[in-house]
């Protein structure tokens, strides 16, 4: 049997069609796309992360609440390792990415939500690759900053830096 796809799932609801589930309407599940856009797009700005978005995640896509919007935003976008770890969930260049809490996919093959989850992989697809690396390089800011504290603290200090 061949293994399912992000694009067969896609298709066999059709490109871009959204429709009514038991608790998300069809124009909600448009709005929370153009949030989650806007959130991609805005490098994951603390301020364009809105509380439909939020409970979208908590709801539909297998991620656990964190007590609140606040607990959330700051367990996946305050450190650069939580942030590459979350956006794996909506990565599908190695094929249908599994929830990052549960390890499996039903967040995204589920027929209420995979109209919008498929559609939230897609759109991150665009900006993936960039909040990555931005990620990668604000934790590597943040390790060397914490390395030089603890070095200071035993009286040493990194190569090239202040003696």
């Amino acid at each position: 049997m061949k293994e399912l796809t992000l694009n067969d799932l896609a298709q066999s609801r059709g490109p871009g069609q959204l429709h009514d589930s038991k608790f998300m309407s069809a124009a909600e599940k448009s709005k929370v796309l153009k949030q989650w856009e806007m959130f991609l797009r805005s490098g994951l700005e603390k301020a364009k992360f809105t509380k439909a978005l939020y409970e979208h995640l908590i709801n539909h896509c297998s991620f656990i609440a964190h007590y609140d919007i606040h607990g959330f935003y700051a367990t996946y976008f305050e450190s650069g390792d939580d942030t590459r770890h979350f956006l794996s969930q909506f990565d599908t260049r190695k094929g249908i990415p599994k929830s990052i809490e549960y390890g499996m996919t039903y967040w995204l093959t589920d027929d209420d939500y995979c109209d919008i989850n498929t559609e939230m992989c897609r759109i991150a697809w665009r900006y993936i690759p960039v909040l990555e690396l931005k990620a990668k390089n604000d934790q590597r800011h943040t390790d060397l900053a914490h390395a030089e504290v603890l070095l200071k603290k035993h009286g040493l200090s990194l190569p090239g830096g202040d003696k």
